[in-house]
């Protein structure tokens, strides 16, 4: 049947859904930070720096290899280089993510992230101080025209993703945001912020380092100098996740401290205002 084909009154369709192939990949003794556990999901705590699966140049050392060597009847559960993946952070985004562990839950979170049904919240740190307290950012994300490693707003062929943030903390130089997701494009969070105006501190991708800096007053390029240093990577941190279980059906809440890096460029903000206000 060609994909094309237009189906007609009393026509049968036989759809045979392979079964899920065991991973190939080889599992690796990498540490994980487990925040809860069970037979059916896997809530942990991914660092900075990690990648969660194997792609384009990265063939060991990520996640999912962590993953295998602690459960290894995890290959078994969704695609073949991704088991138990469900949704993904950034390499170099810390924070929560959820794992599935048996198929059941996988359908079940693949659903929910489908139906908006986890609620997934993150602490960002962006350039220069935003008008408004909050907003909803709603555009459509696809391949940057010029730069296919990138992503973008586009005014057409991308795909809708809508990205609630808030202001809750302003330190001169930069301001800390609140941030929901309603989808999960791929850099969402990043390029919503980018097209905003407010880039996330670090990100070398959309505009968060040395094309900042090179933007910046005489006065505050040496703190943004030394912000960066503090943080050498996107300033971006998941921070809350809320789900209902795929087996119990409980709704669960898990929350995640800043990371060391975070805080510290935390501390120099605040030390810089400090100083400087009144």
């Amino acid at each position: 049947m060609r994909a094309s084909q237009r189906l007609r009154d009393g026509d049968r369709v036989r759809v045979e859904i392979p079964e899920p192939e065991p991973s190939t990949l080889t599992a690796e003794p990498l540490p994980l930070t487990i925040v809860h556990e069970d037979a059916d999901l896997v809530v942990l705590e991914k660092p900075a720096g990690l990648v969660v699966h194997p792609g384009a140049g990265v063939k060991h050392g990520t996640l999912v290899h962590a993953l295998l060597h602690r459960y290894p009847d995890i290959g078994a559960v969704g695609g073949a280089t991704r088991p138990g993946i469900v949704h993904r952070l950034d390499k170099d985004t810390s924070g929560l993510l959820v794992v599935a562990r048996s198929a059941r839950a996988y359908r079940a979170l693949v659903e929910a992230l489908r139906a908006r049904g986890v609620k997934r919240t993150y602490t960002a740190l962006v350039w220069g101080a935003p008008r408004q307290p909050g907003g909803v950012l709603e555009t459509a994300i696809g391949r940057h025209p010029k730069d296919r490693k990138r992503m973008a707003v586009v005014p057409r062929g991308g795909k809708p993703a809508r990205t609630r943030w808030r202001v809750t903390e302003r330190l001169g130089v930069a301001t800390r945001l609140e941030v929901e997701l309603d989808t999960g494009r791929t850099h969402q969070i990043r390029v919503h912020m980018a097209h905003l105006g407010h880039p996330i501190v670090g990100d070398p991708v959309y505009g968060g380092r040395i094309r900042k800096l090179l933007s910046l007053r005489d006065a505050e390029r040496s703190l943004a100098a030394e912000l960066l240093k503090c943080l050498p990577r996107q300033a971006l941190h998941a921070s809350a996740l809320e789900l209902t279980h795929p087996v119990t059906g409980v709704r669960a809440s898990f929350a995640s401290t800043l990371p060391e890096d975070f805080e510290r460029a935390l501390g120099l903000l605040r030390t810089h205002r400090a100083r400087h206000s009144g």
